[in-house]
C-alpha cells in the first residue's frame, strides 16, 4: 500500500466477521468529535497506513470514493496521518440525526513472514442541534446538508440512494422506491438546468442521501456541474441544486447550495499567509439582512481559543466585506516540506486552518453553519544551504581540524554520504574514519544542520606549503549527498574550504592596566617578528611605534592611555570609566588574524563633581554602543543647556543646581539634585530612524548635599509682671504659635514635621493663638516678630518682620495680616492673630549662607475694653500714625507680654 496522497488506495473492511484486531498499541491513536467532523490522528511506526472499516465487505477507498463518501486524509513529512470524516459519511451509523457512530480498523503493513497487524478505533459523536443548513468544505469535497419537511410538516422517510451495498442504519444510497411516502426522483443543477436521475447523479461522482430529517448532497470540488463565481473579489466554487420528491400526484422541491473557497482566496508574502473569505457569500445569502453570530478559527478542524491564537500569532479580522485570516509562515500548527528543483533546495510551508461561521437571515429566520477545512501551501521558497568553516586560525597544523557545518534543512532531509576527491564515504564510514559526522537540531526541533570534523592530517585534505611566506594552505573539497524523505528525492551540495596556517609558533599576548594606561606585551619567542600589529583600528606604523612601544629582547610592550582614540569606551559610571583596547597580530601576506587580544579595564575617574557653591560639572563620553553619537549635540534636561566643551569623544557640562532643568528632592537628611544628559527628542528620533539598532543615549548625573540634623519644635513663654484683667476665670494664660500647611489655616505642622522645608519666596502662614481662655474681652496683639539663624531669639543676625504691631517698612515682601473670623475651630477671633511672610534667607556677606530660619514673636494680651490708644488698639490699625506703638508706663496695667518661637524652617 502507498499513501492516499499518491496513487494508492486505502483499504476499508466493511465487516467485523473474521477480522481480529491487533492488541499491540501503535505510537499514537486518537479519535475526536469536532462538531460535524470526526478526526482521527495516527502516528504509525510505519510510513504507510491502510484504513479498515468494520463490516462484511472489503472496499478499496479510492480518491473518488473518499470524495463521494465524505472522507479525507493527510500526512506530514514525518509519516503522521490525520483522517477526517463527515458525521454524515456513507458508513457511519446514524441514530435519529443525533448520534453518529463510526468504527475504523487500520491495518499496518507487515512483511512476508507475518500477517498485517490491525488496529481498531471506534467513535460515537453527538451533534445537536442542527442548523437549517450545514455546509462543510473539506480538502477534496464540498457537502451541504439541509433540513427538509413535507408541505404538511411530515418528515421524509429515509431513502437509499445507490452505490455500494448499504447496511441497516447507515445512510442509504440508491433510487429504490419506498412503499409509502415521497420518492426522490431527480436533481436539477444550476445554472445549466441539467436534469439527472438519482442513479445518474451517483454515477457522476456525487453523493445524495436522506437522513431522518435532512437531505445531504456531496460533490468533488471540480465536478462537472460546479462553477466559479467571484464573490467580493474572491473566487469561490459553487454547487447549486434542486432535488425533486414525488408522492402520487404531489411533487416537492428541496434546494441545496454549497460554496467553497479556491486557492485564489490566499495571498502570500515571505512572512505571512493571508486568507480572504467573503463575509456576504452571495450564493448562500438571499439579502443583506443577515446577522453574523459566530466566527471561529481553528487548525485541522479543531477550534482555537483567543489565548492560543495569540500565542501562535494568528489573527482574524472581520471587515464589512471580508473575514481575513493571517498566519505567520512557520507558525505552530503547520510544517515545512523540502523540495528539489533543478538540484536547488526549496521549502514550502503547509497548514490547514479552519474557519467556522454561523449566521441567521432576518427575513427567513433560517440559520447556516459554514465550516471550511482549507489546506494552504506556500509557493516554493529558495533556501540554498551554506557551509560554514569554524576552524581556529591559530591552531597548530598537526592538531588542526576543519570544523564544518552544513545547513539549514527541514527535518525531512537526511545526509547519506560525502564524496571526497579520492573516495565516497557513507555517514557511518565517515564516523569510523574519525570525521565525527553529527546531526544537530534547532531548539524548537524544526530545523537541522550537519556537522563534521576533518583533521588536516587526513589524506582527503590537500596541503600546499609556501616556504617564502612561512605558511601552509590546507584545502578540502567535498560533495554532500542528501535525500528528501519520504519520497527519497536525492540532491547534492558541493563545497570547497581552505585554511592558511603558519609554520611557526604564533606569539603570545598578555596585558594589564593601572589607573592611567593599558600595557600590552607581545612575546615572539626568540623568533623574528613576522606579523604586523593592529591597535584598535589603526596599523602600528613607525610613528605610532615610537610613541607607544617599549622594545625588549624577545618582546615589546605597547603603552596606551585609557582615553586614547585607539581604545573604546564600553560604559561609564559617576566614578569610573570602562575602556577596552583591542590588539590583533596579522599575517602581512594575506591579512589573516594570527592572534587576537582584547583587554578591558575600569579606570577610577570622577565624571561628576559637586561644589559647595551649588554648581555641578559632568563629563559624558561616547560609548561603543552609540557609534553615530555626536557629543556636541548632547544637552541637559533643558535643551538650551549644551556642553561647555566637546570633541568627537566627550562632552563637558558646567551648570548650577537651580538651572538647566535640574530636579531636587529630599531623602531623609540628604538633598538630591539630578539632571539627565541626552540627545534632544527630535534629534533622537532622527538618529534612531537611520540607525535602528542603536540604543538611546541617556546619562543621569546627580549631587548630594547633606542638610543639618532635624530639630524638634519648641515654644518658650515669659510672664510679665502684670496679669491681664479678666472678668471671670482663673489660671495661667498660654500662647502658642503654629505654622499652617496652607492659607486656609485648617491644618498645621506638628512637632515631628520640623524642620519644615520651603522654597525661597514661598509663603509661610503663621498663627498665634491665646489658649485656655474663654473671655471674649481679652485680645491678643502681635507686638514684634523677627527671624534669626538659630533658636536663640537674641542672636544675630536678625531680620524684623513686625515692628510695633506693623510690618517692617524695609522688607521688600511685607507681612500680610489675614483676617480671623469665627468658625468651628476659632470661637474667639480676638484670641487669634495670623500673619503671612515669604520664605527668605540671610545674604549678609558676613554670614555664611544657611538654609535654616527661626521665627520669634513678642505678643501682648490686652483688655479689649481698654482705650483705643496703645498696642491694645488692634493689629496695626493706623499705620500712618507716627505715634503708633509708643507705650508708656501707665499702660502696663492693661497689658501682659509673652513671647513664642517656631521650630526651624529650611529653604531650598
Amino acid at each position: 500500500m502507498v499513501h492516499f496522497l499518491g496513487s494508492g488506495l486505502f483499504c476499508l473492511l466493511m465487516a467485523a466477521v473474521g477480522i481480529q484486531a491487533h492488541l499491540t498499541p501503535i505510537n499514537y491513536l486518537n479519535a475526536e468529535c469536532l462538531g460535524n467532523v470526526i478526526r482521527l490522528s495516527v502516528a504509525p511506526p510505519f510510513e504507510e497506513v491502510d484504513a479498515v472499516f468494520n463490516d462484511t465487505q472489503i472496499i478499496n477507498l479510492t480518491p473518488g470514493l473518499a470524495t463521494q463518501c465524505g472522507f479525507s486524509f493527510k500526512f506530514d513529512p514525518m509519516g503522521n496521518a490525520m483522517f477526517f470524516a463527515s458525521l454524515q459519511n456513507c458508513f457511519s451509523q446514524n441514530m435519529d440525526d443525533k448520534l453518529f457512530s463510526l468504527v475504523i480498523q487500520f491495518r499496518l503493513p507487515g512483511n512476508h513472514m507475518t500477517e498485517d497487524p490491525v488496529y481498531r478505533v471506534g467513535k460515537t459523536c453527538s451533534y445537536t442541534p442542527w442548523t437549517s443548513r450545514e455546509i462543510l468544505c473539506d480538502r477534496n469535497y464540498m457537502e451541504v446538508s439541509v433540513r427538509r419537511t413535507l408541505p404538511d410538516s411530515q418528515t421524509f422517510p429515509e431513502q437509499p440512494t445507490g452505490g455500494p451495498k448499504a447496511r441497516s442504519g447507515n445512510l442509504r444510497r440508491g433510487a429504490d422506491a419506498v412503499a409509502s411516502g415521497y420518492k426522490m426522483t431527480a436533481v436539477v443543477f444550476s445554472p445549466s438546468k441539467k436534469v439527472m436521475k438519482v442513479d445518474e447523479v451517483q454515477r457522476k461522482g456525487y453523493a445524495i442521501a436522506n437522513t431522518p430529517t435532512r437531505l445531504v448532497l456531496r460533490s468533488p470540488h471540480n465536478a462537472e456541474e460546479t462553477y466559479l463565481q467571484n464573490v467580493a473579489g474572491v473566487p469561490m466554487r459553487v454547487l447549486s441544486t434542486s432535488t425533486f420528491f414525488e408522492q402520487k400526484w404531489l411533487v416537492t422541491r428541496v434546494d441545496a447550495t454549497a460554496v467553497c473557497p479556491t486557492p485564489g482566496a490566499v495571498a502570500f508574502t515571505p512572512e505571512v499567509i493571508t486568507w480572504y473569505m467573503p463575509k456576504h457569500i452571495d450564493p448562500l445569502i438571499s439579502s443583506d439582512a443577515f446577522t453574523m453570530l459566530e466566527v471561529y478559527m481553528g487548525i485541522d478542524a479543531k477550534r482555537l481559543d483567543t489565548e492560543e491564537m495569540a500565542a501562535r500569532n494568528y489573527s482574524v479580522l472581520v471587515t464589512e466585506a471580508h473575514i481575513i485570516v493571517e498566519i505567520p509562515v512557520g507558525a505552530v500548527g503547520g510544517y515545512f516540506k523540502s523540495h528539489i528543483q533543478d538540484d536547488q533546495y526549496f521549502v514550502t510551508y503547509t497548514i490547514e486552518p479552519m474557519l467556522e461561521l454561523l449566521w441567521i437571515e432576518e427575513v427567513s429566520h433560517e440559520d447556516t453553519r459554514y465550516k471550511v477545512l482549507f489546506p494552504i501551501t506556500t509557493p516554493p521558497m529558495a533556501r540554498p544551504p551554506q557551509v560554514h568553516n569554524y576552524t581556529p586560525l591559530d591552531a597548530v597544523p598537526e592538531q588542526a581540524v576543519f570544523m564544518l557545518e552544513l545547513g539549514t534543512f527541514n527535518l525531512d532531509v537526511e545526509l547519506l554520504n560525502i564524496t571526497f576527491p579520492t573516495m565516497v564515504l557513507t555517514v557511518a564510514e565517515c564516523n569510523t574514519r574519525g570525521f565525527n559526522v553529527q546531526e544537530e537540531r534547532s531548539l524548537d526541533n524544526t530545523l537541522k544542520t550537519f556537522r563534521m570534523e576533518v583533521p588536516f592530517s587526513d589524506p582527503v585534505v590537500f596541503k600546499e606549503k609556501r616556504p617564502e611566506q612561512g605558511v601552509t594552505t590546507f584545502t578540502l573539497q567535498l560533495i554532500y549527498g542528501l535525500v528528501i524523505l519520504p519520497e527519497y528525492a536525492p540532491f547534492s551540495h558541493s563545497a570547497v574550504v581552505d585554511a592558511v596556517l603558519l609554520d611557526i609558533v604564533p606569539p603570545s599576548v598578555t596585558g594589564n592596566c593601572d589607573q592611567e594606561n593599558f600595557y600590552i606585551t607581545v612575546d615572539y619567542r626568540n623568533q623574528e617578528p613576522f606579523f604586523v600589529v593592529l591597535v584598535g583600528k589603526r596599523l602600528l606604523n613607525h610613528e605610532l611605534a615610537q610613541q607607544y612601544i617599549t622594545e625588549g629582547d624577545t618582546d615589546f610592550t605597547i603603552t596606551l592611555p585609557f582615553s586614547s582614540p585607539d581604545a573604546v569606551f564600553e560604559s561609564f559610571h559617576s566614578s569610573s570609566v570602562r575602556s577596552r583596547l583591542d590588539v590583533a597580530l596579522l599575517n602581512p601576506y594575506n591579512n589573516m588574524t594570527l592572534k587576537y587580544f582584547s583587554l578591558a579595564c575600569s579606570f577610577l575617574k570622577t565624571l561628576t563633581e559637586c561644589f559647595s557653591n551649588g554648581t555641578m560639572t559632568a563629563l559624558a563620553v561616547k560609548v561603543e554602543s552609540a557609534p553615530s553619537l555626536n557629543p556636541s549635540q548632547l544637552t541637559l534636561s533643558d535643551p538650551a543647556c549644551g556642553p561647555t566643551y566637546s570633541d568627537d569623544r566627550l562632552a563637558y557640562f558646567h551648570f548650577t543646581v537651580n538651572s538647566c532643568g535640574t530636579t531636587r528632592k529630599f531623602i531623609n537628611n540628604v538633598m538630591l539634585y539630578e539632571n539627565i544628559i541626552s540627545l534632544p527628542d527630535e534629534l533622537e528620533v532622527k538618529i534612531n530612524a537611520t540607525t535602528s539598532s542603536e540604543d538611546e543615549y541617556q546619562l543621569k548625573v546627580s549631587c548630594y548635599y547633606v542638610v543639618n540634623a532635624t530639630r524638634t519644635l519648641a515654644f518658650l513663654t515669659r510672664l510679665r509682671d502684670n496679669v491681664p484683667f479678666a472678668e471671670t476665670g482663673t489660671g495661667r494664660l498660654t500662647v502658642r504659635m503654629r505654622l499652617a500647611q496652607d492659607a486656609s489655616y485648617n491644618t498645621f505642622h506638628q512637632e515631628e514635621d520640623y524642620p519644615v522645608v520651603r522654597y525661597l519666596r514661598q509663603p509661610l502662614h503663621f498663627e498665634v493663638e491665646l489658649t485656655k481662655s474663654s473671655d471674649p474681652k481679652v485680645a491678643l496683639v502681635l507686638d514684634h516678630c523677627w527671624a534669626t539663624l538659630n533658636e536663640d531669639r537674641d542672636s544675630r543676625p536678625r531680620w524684623n518682620l513686625i515692628i510695633n504691631g506693623c510690618e517692617n517698612p524695609e522688607d521688600p515682601y511685607r507681612v500680610v495680616f489675614p483676617p480671623v473670623v469665627a468658625d468651628a475651630r476659632v470661637h474667639f477671633p480676638p484670641h487669634v492673630k495670623r500673619f503671612e511672610v515669604h520664605m527668605f534667607s540671610f545674604t549678609n556677606d558676613a554670614v555664611e549662607p544657611s538654609g535654616q530660619v527661626f521665627v520669634h514673636c513678642d505678643v501682648v494680651i490686652c483688655d479689649a475694653s481698654s482705650p483705643s490708644d496703645g498696642p491694645c488698639s488692634g493689629q496695626c490699625v493706623n499705620q500712618d500714625n507716627p505715634k503708633r506703638g509708643q507705650r508708656h508706663v501707665k499702660d502696663f496695667f492693661e497689658e501682659h507680654h509673652l513671647y513664642v518661637s517656631s521650630g526651624y524652617i529650611l529653604w531650598v
